[in-house]
């Protein structure tokens, strides 16, 4: 088993739709409904699109298989996963199914759904084979769509779960799992389980592999975590930290099926991967829940009360429990790949600050005529990207005292470099960190675009 290669995450995807807003009186013809005013929409990747967002926050390569309709959802929903999943669309039979929730000051009063395309399986089996390959585990996230009905989707599944990890997240009206899944995680409602009651659900987990020929089964209990059982008798309940306050649970349970799955890659045990999947799924909460995914219309990420100011933001971050990440660059002349490097380092946690090199630090590193952009306007126009919360400048070739301050759970450098040869790594370690090198597009290149730019005539 290759332990990098592509989790593969296959399923139905929703465009998830929270209308944000506050209220102050109710409806003078429904009494007991708000009024919901100034509401905002806040757009992020649903169902099968969730769990495999969830899951390339890992920085783990991450391949979703999903039918999307050819509409303003569909487009959205890609959009969404452009620079963390690598995309196989099929073809959808009517619309992308849309969940509204309409929210008055954080409490959902009313949701609304909307679409109700389902896949049509005109791809060859070969191509859709071919998304497969390589695969270190396999995810389904079953919505009810008919995707893992489909004849040829169950057999290529059925084949996968002889050599690699299966996971399956079914739903009500979905497809039962393919004979020899590793895990299946229904949530209680699914199993017929009482969440209140660990032990009981211990018992129906034990049951339920033996019924749907699963290696293992995983009962999620929301609060109370989950109950884990095998088909030859073992089992085990696998408590949660509690969270403050009531939190956001949706999307908990994608969340919980995407870090079981990754973890089945890395070669864990079915028990040791449901531990990790219930703490994975208590920091989503924590963090915010669905509520810290994706972004506003005209906006990103969780609003921040702290406004821009670096190490306010990581320190806000941090206590909601989130993930912060910094990259760092000189970023003179911005360009494709910079955008490309900045959003795929944005979809590794709940913020990103970039540690932008001072105007000395590039004259430094890039020669007396560098740079083009002085540090002002470059921070303004790195600050103007959705994907960037905060930009800090230094003035070291290296940004070792700001990274002590910072503390990141994860640093970016772009390019060819190797972990291990960076200055920043020790420091990144040292405070609980990891350091990810995220290729560059190729072609992209400030100084030669300089270069070309010095070179036109005229």
């Amino acid at each position: 088993m290759n332990g990098r290669g592509p989790l593969v995450v296959v399923g139905d995807a929703l465009l998830d739709v929270d209308l944000r807003g506050s209220s102050h009186r109710s409806c003078p013809d429904a009494p007991a409904a708000p009024v919901v005013e100034d509401a905002r929409a806040w757009y992020r990747p649903g169902g099968a699109a969730l769990a495999a967002w969830c899951a390339a926050r890992r920085n783990r390569p991450v391949v979703l298989v999903t039918a999307l309709g050819r509409d303003a959802a569909g487009e959205r929903v890609a959009e969404l996963l452009r620079d963390s999943v690598s995309l196989v669309p099929l073809p959808l039979l009517g619309r992308t199914p849309v969940k509204t929730r309409v929210q008055a000051d954080g409490r959902t009063v009313a949701r609304l759904d909307d679409g109700a395309g389902r896949a049509a399986l005109t791809t060859s089996a070969a191509r859709l084979a071919a998304a497969f390959d390589g695969a270190a585990a396999v995810l389904v996230s079953d919505y009810g769509r008919g995707l893992t009905a489909a004849t040829d989707v169950r057999r290529i599944l059925a084949g996968y779960a002889a050599s690699v990890p299966v996971v399956w997240d079914p739903h009500p009206r979905g497809s039962d799992p393919v004979g020899g899944a590793r895990l299946v995680t229904p949530n209680a409602a699914e199993a017929g389980a009482d969440p209140e009651d660990p032990r009981a659900a211990l018992r129906r987990a034990g049951a339920l592999a033996g019924r749907w020929g699963a290696e293992s089964v995983a009962v999620t209990l929301g609060a109370n975590g989950a109950a884990w059982a095998d088909a030859r008798g073992s089992g085990r309940c696998v408590g949660a930290d509690p969270v403050p306050g009531a939190g956001d649970a949706c999307g908990a349970g994608d969340a919980f099926a995407a870090r079981a799955a990754g973890a089945l890659a890395d070669g864990c045990g079915p028990d040791e991967a449901t531990e990790r999947a219930v703490r994975a799924a208590t920091e989503f909460v924590r963090a915010g829940g669905a509520a810290s995914v994706g972004h506003g219309g005209a906006g990103h990420g969780v609003p921040l009360a702290s406004g821009t100011d670096a190490l306010a933001v990581a320190e806000e971050v941090r206590r909601r429990g989130g993930r912060v990440v910094a990259a760092g660059g000189c970023f003179d002349v911005l360009h494709a790949g910079h955008v490309s490097l900045l959003r795929r380092a944005r979809s590794l946690g709940d913020c990103l600050i970039v540690c932008l090199n001072g105007d000395a630090s590039v004259r430094a590193l890039k020669g007396a005529d560098r740079p083009v952009m002085d540090e002002r306007d470059r921070a303004h126009v790195l600050s103007a990207l959705e994907c960037v919360d905060a930009v800090r400048v230094f003035d070291e070739d290296v940004p070792l005292d700001l990274l002590e301050r910072l503390r990141p759970d994860v640093w970016v450098k772009g390019g060819d470099y190797t972990v291990d040869e960076l200055p920043e790594t020790p420091v990144v370690r040292r405070n609980g960190g990891e350091v990810v090198c995220l290729p560059a597009l190729p072609g992209r290149s400030t100084t030669g675009l300089v270069a070309s730019l010095r070179a036109a005539p005229g």
